[in-house]
């Protein structure tokens, strides 16, 4: 099991961009968390399969409806966590 930072940057706050991962987490079977961050990105830890995570990444880099992504960072983490779901935090 692979675990993987996402940094959304763009118009992703305020737009249900948390949500979007939410569903989408749920539907690909990862576990982790979404939160908004300070600088006004939003950042995602996601665990699961290379397939599952690769799937992710594409539909974060195109967000919801009225997101604007303008990049996204992917950053592998070692796995020194073990997430029992993904969540909005």
């Amino acid at each position: 099991m692979e675990t993987v930072q996402f940094l959304i940057s763009g118009r992703v706050q305020s737009v249900g961009f948390r949500r979007f991962a939410l569903h989408h987490a749920h539907k690909l079977d990862l576990r982790g968390f979404a939160t908004n961050l300070e600088s006004g990105d939003v950042e995602c830890v996601a665990q699961g399969s290379v397939s599952s995570l690769t799937e992710f990444e594409m539909l974060m880099r195109q967000g919801p409806q009225f997101a604007n992504v303008t990049s996204v960072t992917c950053s592998e983490l070692s796995n020194t966590r073990i997430y029992k779901t993904f969540r909005i935090l």
